[in-house]
């Protein structure tokens, strides 16, 4: 099982240092071309494939530094790498969408003279090197990373065929407001994925309940429990992307059913909901009645 564990890791390591590589040099490609056009659609779509390469590059970073064991100092270890990677790229990216917008909007105001064969050549092949990307990813182990990566590689297709429309357009009417257009709306797509992620980073890093549960339902559940009678102080959060981590008071009826219940509730939080830390404190609405403190001789006497 350690061999098969190993390979896969060794696997999907492979396979995005592949997907990172070939995107990230063709967004450098696509860069120099769309300056040297004057395009900015081909700049908007390197900015693109450079966000889904900085975002692959910082997620197998945090995933290197998220397998490094636990300290005296972080007791997690550091498994939230990978939100403050998330964090960096979503900020960064939020700049160059506002950098490019502004460069648009002047461009719309003075158009200039784009080289429509240019745009066409560079955005066909960009097309082609995401179709290669995609299947580099689909070809790979399916984790997490890979699919949210797979699905980073369709939206960098989307900004090709824009790319390509653009250079098409321009290269038959002579329409140059096309390319400025067309990158805004590349923009607009970056942005959505920028602000969700920055979203779901500092949502984490505020300890909020994970987007996926609600906490009612959460508690509704443990209370079907069997010997359950309520809960208190009950909180859930994310430790890290996946990991889930639930503290509470469980008030039961009898204490010897505790051992039986805490078994239960592990299982059942652990199968429906996907988390894996419980801290779970007992609490009894029937109190243990302690034993009488032993008499005195006088006491002894009168009884």
């Amino acid at each position: 099982m350690q061999m098969s564990a190993h390979h896969h890791d060794h696997s999907s390591r492979n396979t995005l240092l592949w997907a990172i590589a070939i995107t990230f040099g063709f967004a450098c490609v696509e860069a120099v071309s769309g300056w040297i056009a004057n395009s900015l659609a081909l700049i908007g779509d390197a900015g693109h494939m450079l966000t889904d390469a900085s975002a692959l590059g910082l997620a197998a970073f945090a995933a290197w530094l998220a397998k490094r064991p636990p300290s005296q100092r972080h007791s997690y270890g550091l498994v939230r790498a990978e939100i403050i990677a998330a964090l960096i790229n979503s900020l960064f990216m939020i700049i160059v969408v506002v950098a490019i917008t502004i460069a648009a909007i002047e461009r719309l105001q003075t158009p200039r003279d784009v080289s429509g064969v240019t745009v066409m050549i560079v955005a066909f092949i960009g097309l082609l090197v995401n179709l290669a990307v995609a299947w580099v990813l689909h070809s790979g182990e399916q984790t997490l990373n890979i699919r949210a990566a797979l699905l980073h590689v369709m939206g960098d297709l989307l900004g090709s065929v824009a790319a390509l429309i653009a250079g098409i357009v321009i290269y038959y009417t002579g329409w140059t407001s096309i390319d400025p257009i067309l990158s805004l709306i590349i923009c607009a797509l970056i942005l959505v994925f920028s602000v969700r992620l920055l979203r779901e980073a500092l949502h984490v890093i505020m300890e909020g309940v994970p987007f996926s549960l609600e906490l009612p339902e959460v508690e509704q559940t443990i209370i079907t429990v069997e010997g359950v009678e309520s809960i208190r102080n009950l909180h859930v959060w994310s430790v890290a992307s996946g990991t889930i981590a639930l503290s509470a008071h469980v008030v039961i009826r009898d204490a010897d059913q505790w051992q039986a219940v805490l078994a239960q509730l592990q299982t059942l939080l652990h199968d429906r909901f996907d988390i894996h830390h419980t801290t779970l404190q007992p609490e009894f609405s029937n109190p243990i009645r302690q034993p009488d403190p032993p008499r005195t001789a006088a006491e002894t006497l009168v009884h």
